[in-house]
């Protein structure tokens, strides 16, 4: 994989087996769900190309940001179907090969952006929940229709919607399992903004160069900080935080973001 560049380097969404369709933006990484025709499901084979993209661009120091998108019509409907029922033959499908994914996802040190547009349904809600935020295009619709099946969210849903909406909100989605709109999902929180859907990749682009502009190991450790406040009691959150903030203070960006300030100046971080 190319470090990234001031242009673009693009897996073509077309290219044979190409399930994720890789995109460099300067520091930002865009990796666009590539099952169109399936309206980006998750199947086993897709599940696994997003994780090593997401492994992949997490090592790369020179990937700051990475923006997760699906299709015009679909950001994710959510698990294969074909797929859900394997797992309940002999031998199974082992559905841990799609919690591999979420327990990648959530503890990225890169901050993720979900660019929803069109439905993010069951496994595709969980997706976009499962990054640090998510922008919606006006299309788009939210879901998690596990209960219509004779199932519930299995990506983490129960527990990051109560987290991301409290507990009437989140009921209403899961014991209903009917779609929400994106402003609905706006004013609940579920996303962190609305705009036209030709501008959420855009818009989430966007967000992802002003977080590459800033110090990668603040970032890093901000959002650290922050994934931890839902996972513990205020407590351990702020001894976190403390300690987050005492080791940044010893950093060598921490030094030059001071300096640049005083001298008027852009800084230049290096993440050190």
């Amino acid at each position: 994989m190319n470090s990234p560049t001031n242009g673009a380097t693009t897996s073509a969404p077309d290219a044979a087996g190409t399930l994720v369709a890789v995109e460099d933006r300067g520091a930002v990484r865009i990796l666009t769900l590539n099952r169109p025709k399936a309206l980006n499901a998750l199947n086993a084979e897709l599940v696994a190309q997003l994780t090593t993209e997401l492994q992949t661009a997490d090592a790369d120091a020179g990937v700051r940001a990475i923006v997760i998108t699906g299709s015009d019509r679909a950001f994710c409907a959510g698990a294969d179907i074909t797929q859900i029922h394997l797992m309940a033959q002999s031998p199974p499908l082992d559905p841990l090969v799609f919690d591999g994914l979420f327990e990648v996802l959530t503890p990225l040190n890169t901050p993720t952006i979900a660019a929803v547009r069109g439905m993010a349904f069951g496994g595709g809600c969980e997706l976009a929940l499962g990054c640090d935020l998510a922008i919606a295009g006006e299309s788009a619709s939210f879901a998690v229709p596990e209960v219509k099946l004779g199932v519930l969210p299995g990506g983490g849903g129960t527990q990051r919607l109560v987290h991301a909406l409290g507990k009437a909100k989140a009921m209403r989605m899961l014991l209903t399992g009917e779609p929400v709109t994106a402003a609905w999902a706006e004013s609940a929180g579920l996303v962190a903004e609305v705009v036209p859907d030709a501008e959420a990749v855009e818009a989430a682009l966007a967000i992802g160069e002003k977080i590459a502009a800033n110090a990668p190991l603040a970032v890093r450790l901000a959002a650290d900080a922050a994934r931890h406040a839902d996972e513990g009691p205020l407590s351990q959150g702020l001894d976190l935080e403390r300690r987050n903030f005492l080791l940044l203070l010893r950093t060598e960006d921490a030094t030059e973001g001071v300096t640049a300030f005083s001298e008027r100046r852009q800084a230049n971080f290096k993440g050190a």
